[in-house]
């Protein structure tokens, strides 16, 4: 590469994935501190960990920014007014982290197809009791949010003989084979009496606030499971709740929530048929790893004057 623009790395941790970056000219910034009049000159910003508040000093610092990478999917923390009007492209981790995301949406449908809280309840005690179970293939999971991750869902149901329906902004022109019916979110009541499990992979804005509550746990049917891997306030916890207590559906795959750690004594704990994974599903061993090689490769993209890829539209927040 010909040309090696000055990269800024916001971040509070020492993680070993920024030694990824030796081929790269760049200085980490972890405080208003660090920032140099070299650092002000830099033309990209890697938002790798940190808080907001510090991002927005550094980027309004920076009047020579080109361009931003966050190394998250999600961005619904992350965007201030300043970002968004600005000229320089954000782009994000979106894709990275689908397929382990994609993999426990599967695993929480089997989790309560095979009812497998029950083999472990009856193993504790060391009991011999032989009951039904349900196979998936030929039920219809919905998916809300039909983006990188609700494709990777979709992907693995197909597989396992599942019939999927998806809820899209805009419904494509051309025929997706994995899809048997696409739905606008107008239409989200329809998709969720229809289906057996509703996984929920939709990016959080003010449209997708609260999308899941008090009536659409009310289209469900009674067999329902819900499995939240997007963003938390997506789901109107409180309506979970009381769809749950009321027996409205059958339960609940979490791997995020609306507010991060779940308070101790929070309801969501109690509830037998809730699956509560503590927002790492996506954290597999080699997570932060394929994160950095991501950014190398955008980085190159960037150097070579190449287009690059995730460009968020960050007036609509994804």
């Amino acid at each position: 590469m010909k040309n090696q623009p000055l990269v800024l790395v916001l971040t509070d941790a020492d993680d070993p994935e920024l030694r990824m970056l030796r081929s790269v000219p760049h200085l980490r910034v972890d405080s208003l501190a660090d920032m140099t009049e070299e650092a002000k000159q830099a033309e990209v910003i890697l938002y790798w960990a940190g808080p907001r508040a510090l991002f927005r000093s550094v980027f309004l610092a920076c009047p020579g920014v080109r361009w931003v990478h966050s190394r998250a999917a999600g961005l619904d923390n992350f965007l201030f007014p300043e970002l968004v009007q600005s000229p320089a492209p954000l782009t994000n981790g979106s894709g990275v982290f689908s397929q382990a995301l994609g993999e426990f949406a599967i695993a929480a449908i089997l989790y309560f197809a095979k009812d497998f809280s029950r083999m472990l309840r009856n193993q504790k005690a060391g009991r011999w009791e032989q009951f039904l179970v349900e196979e998936i293939a030929g039920q219809t999971v919905g998916i809300v949010g039909y983006g990188d991750i609700g494709r990777a869902v979709a992907s693995r149901a197909h597989a396992m003989g599942m019939r999927i329906l998806a809820l899209k902004r805009h419904v494509p022109a051309l025929s997706d084979p994995l899809i048997a019916q696409f739905f606008q979110p107008a239409e989200l009541a329809a998709m969720l009496a229809a289906s057996d499990y509703v996984v929920v992979s939709a990016p959080l804005t003010p449209e997708t606030h609260h999308m899941i509550g008090d009536a659409a746990f009310a289209a469900m049917k009674p067999n329902a499971v819900v499995i939240n891997i997007g963003r938390g306030p997506v789901i109107d916890q409180a309506a979970l709740v009381r769809a749950l207590t009321d027996r409205k559906i059958k339960g609940a795959g979490l791997d995020v929530f609306e507010q991060e750690p779940i308070p101790a004594g929070d309801p969501i704990y109690k509830f037998e048929n809730v699956l509560v994974s503590p927002h790492c599903a996506d954290q597999t061993n080699t997570w932060l790893q394929q994160a950095m090689r991501f950014f190398l490769q955008q980085y190159e993209r960037f150097s070579n004057h190449q287009p690059l890829e995730n460009i968020v539209e960050k007036h609509l927040g994804y």
